[in-house]
């Protein structure tokens, strides 16, 4: 089976050798990701291993930390959701044909032929990009555009102008009413995908940066309590449990105060990620703030949720810490509360936060269930 990843050190290679070594890798693992470590930041030396078969190059003096990040996040990008797209076109031949075409790069697509139906479709589908013809019956893409952009939520959402029309000044006054690109049919398959899949990876660039945490790559704090409203109005209207815990890194000051805040920081890291191996995908995971962890459960209820935590407590508790030429132990503790008790994100939150300070009350590096 050939691997996925490959890491090749160029600062232990003279350069006649390593020049040859990635050329042999990417002959050998034609598509695994080649990351160059410890390459000089001068033009030359990243032209030459980008031009030989280099996917991306970590410069001298990266530490382990973010070598570690890199890796972490081409593995999320390896499994994030399909790409999803929503076609606004009152053809349905036309509208047939462009989901085809995104079918090809396994793009998934939702057609909309009543342009009044657009912002419902917008919320149902969630889409990262929309495609929108400039004439249809009712209503112009320009009028749709415009209407779109009046909500807040769909403010940085590409919209790309599939259209028949030719005149470039009507194109750039569509662009500049709310259009991001224009394009025109009959379409190129090959580069209406490629135009579509860049515009996607910097919009999901652009939304990680806005809702993630910059320090662990977690939802941060308003955009963990917006999801957790979400995920309970969808487990309310299903009658099931959702519960959430508040994790905390017990004496997290006296790290800082012993072995300095870049040593704290990679503690926090260190959570961040032993939650996201063991949590599911539709697991709510935020770092609320500090070295304070929001975890959201759906369909769960407290005595599930309470193994689920418990275990990763255990297991926070075995890493050993790196720290010059040692290393330190630390633990976490955690209160747990679960809806239908408490009825509404923030009592929720509120809940788990008391059970939290209870579980320190006793002891640390324990967890308690508020609902007891």
């Amino acid at each position: 089976m050939s691997p996925q990843l490959l890491l090749l050190d160029l600062g232990s290679l003279p350069g006649t050798e390593w020049r040859v070594r990635i050329q042999a890798l990417r002959q050998r693992f034609g598509m695994g990701q080649l990351i160059c470590l410890n390459v000089r930041s001068d033009f030359e030396q990243l032209q030459q291993a980008l031009s030989g078969g280099c996917d991306s190059c970590l410069l001298e003096g990266t530490p382990p930390h973010a070598i570690i990040e890199h890796i972490m996040e081409l593995n999320e990008r390896h499994e994030q959701e399909a790409y999803r797209v929503l076609i606004v076109e009152d053809s349905k031949t036309a509208s047939h044909l462009i989901r085809r075409t995104l079918q090809e790069n396994r793009i998934v697509s939702e057609i909309v032929n009543d342009p009044r139906q657009t912002l419902n479709a917008l919320k149902q589908f969630n889409p990262d990009l929309i495609l929108m013809d400039m004439y249809m019956p009712n209503c112009t893409g320009v009028e749709v555009a415009r209407i779109i952009r009046q909500h807040d939520e769909f403010l940085s959402m590409p919209i790309v102008y599939l259209s028949g029309e030719t005149n470039v000044a009507l194109q750039v006054d569509a662009m500049r009413l709310g259009g991001d690109h224009f394009l025109t049919k009959p379409f190129n398959p090959v580069f209406l995908n490629t135009i579509v899949m860049s515009k996607i990876e910097r919009y999901r660039a652009l939304r990680r940066s806005m809702y993630h945490d910059s320090l662990t790559g977690l939802l941060n704090h308003s955009s963990g309590k917006s999801t957790l409203d979400m995920a309970l109005s969808s487990v309310a209207h299903e009658g099931g449990f959702l519960s959430v815990a508040m994790m905390d890194i017990d004496h997290f000051k006296r790290v800082n105060d012993t072995y300095g805040h870049p040593v704290g920081d990679q503690v926090i890291r260190s959570l961040s990620w032993l939650l996201k191996q063991r949590l599911r995908r539709h697991d709510i995971l935020c770092r609320y703030g500090g070295e304070e962890f929001l975890i959201g459960l759906p369909h769960t209820d407290a005595e599930e949720a309470f193994r689920i935590v418990d275990r990763i407590r255990h297991d926070f508790a075995q890493i050993r810490h790196p720290c010059h030429d040692t290393h330190f132990m630390t633990t976490a503790s955690a209160g747990i509360a679960t809806y239908p008790l408490h009825q509404s994100g923030d009592a929720l939150i509120r809940a788990a936060d008391e059970a939290l300070y209870q579980a320190k009350r006793s002891g640390r590096n324990r967890i308690h269930c508020g609902d007891d």
